[in-house]
């Protein structure tokens, strides 16, 4: 027997939303609640900018779908509710990528913003719960993933997509105020701004296509070699942009090491390379990526890559002290219920090994109280670990207490 679809007590789910006036009433009626939840669907699998196909909403008791591909529809009230409307909180799950298509289209980020996937971390949900998962949790049922994969460019919809696209805003609007219910007896609301204020930073979307080099696994450290791939990559993301293509359709990464590791002398000779076309000895592209590689300069001491992920001063003896930490790490999340991954990342717990002191995020704020004390305690000599009927505790050291 299936389970019970789940419906939302006195909710207005209206029909597709094709025109500007309807979206215009939507969006001023949204606009006096206290949030909204927000969710797109998109494609990007043969393009560089995500294609907007069907933008959903909701607040606590109306939800709608969008159709931004309709003829004429002005989605400037729709904008302007998520960039500009300061009073209405904008509620996504894992919304990295739909906040950066708002940014394609704006140039600015929802804000202010709550992901609830973020949330579920400090709730004890685990490390970044899929969606399903956490409706399943907190809902007690499962999703309908049957429309999950469809081709959201295809017109017209069906009524099962539809549902289907607006049943997650329809859950995402339920399961917020529970959640902020939960944050709030747990007194973890707080810890989460920072996150939040992080995650709506539009410098995050605003991607230099000069620094598209540093995304790639670097075949070398010669400098000569990484400004030749510093160009080349930087070129690539311009045509890349230009043609509204994959990157991997323009020039393959594994081809664009090869290109800055055993550069062409000619355009003839880039027809002898693995993964490009013999058109490429004459054609205006490969004319393009002879001109990029010609004011290749190699990389000066300052844009050079670290060589590894240890911190300056991570000795042997270091790089076991932060493996306690991330032992203790993994302790103190259990005992919180806080998913590890939110509290401290693993190049932080290298500095602390390796001695740094400043600007540490884990000996500030809530993750000092919740994690960063003992961390620095035992780093300093005034914690250990030690076994205890067969378990593992923690222990004070009498000889160093303060």
């Amino acid at each position: 027997m299936d389970a019970p679809r789940y419906s939302v007590a006195d909710m207005k789910i209206h029909p597709l939303i094709t025109d500007s006036a309807s979206l215009a009433a939507l969006c001023e009626r949204l606009s006096t609640h206290g949030f909204v939840a927000v969710d797109t669907e998109f494609m990007r699998e043969n393009t560089y900018w995500p294609e907007l196909c069907l933008i959903q909403i909701a607040s606590e008791d109306e939800a709608a779908a969008i159709d931004p591909m309709a003829d004429g529809i002005d989605l400037k009230p729709l904008w302007d509710l998520l960039v500009d409307n300061e009073d209405v909180l904008k509620v996504f799950h894992a919304g990295g990528q739909d906040l950066e298509i708002v940014h394609n289209m704006t140039g600015k980020v929802p804000h202010p913003l709550f992901d609830t996937q973020i949330a579920a971390m400090a709730l004890g949900y685990g490390e970044q719960i899929g969606y399903s998962n956490l409706i399943e949790s907190m809902l007690g049922h499962a999703l309908d993933k049957g429309a999950r994969f469809t081709d959201w460019s295809r017109r017209p919809l069906d009524k099962r997509q539809i549902d289907y696209a607006i049943g997650d805003v329809t859950h995402l609007a339920t399961i917020f105020p529970k959640m902020v219910g939960k944050l709030r007896k747990t007194g973890r609301g707080l810890w989460l701004d920072e996150e939040m204020e992080r995650l709506a930073d539009p410098s995050s979307f605003a991607f230099d296509a000069e620094d598209a080099w540093k995304r790639l696994k670097l075949p070398s450290r010669n400098p000569a070699v990484l400004g030749r791939l510093k160009v080349l990559a930087a070129w690539r993301e311009r045509e890349a942009r230009n043609k509204n293509l994959p990157r991997g359709r323009i020039v393959k990464d594994d081809t664009l090491a090869d290109l800055a590791g055993h550069p062409p002398k000619t355009q003839d000779d880039l027809g002898k390379v693995r993964g490009l076309s013999a058109g490429w000895r004459n054609n205006e592209i490969g004319a393009r990526l002879m001109n990029a590689l010609e004011g290749a300069a190699p990389l000066g001491p300052d844009e050079l890559p670290d060589r590894g992920p240890s911190r300056p001063g991570l000795t042997k003896d270091g790089a076991l002290v932060a493996d306690l930490l991330k032992l203790l790490l993994k302790i103190k999340a259990k005992e919180t219920g806080v998913a590890s991954k939110l509290i401290a990342r693993s190049d932080e717990l290298e500095a602390l090994a390796a001695g740094v002191r400043k600007d540490l995020a884990i000996l500030s704020g809530w993750r000092f109280e919740e994690f960063g004390r003992d961390a620095l305690d035992l780093v300093e000599g005034r914690l250990a670990f030690a076994t205890v009927g067969g378990k593992l505790k923690m222990t004070r050291s009498l000889e160093n207490a303060e």
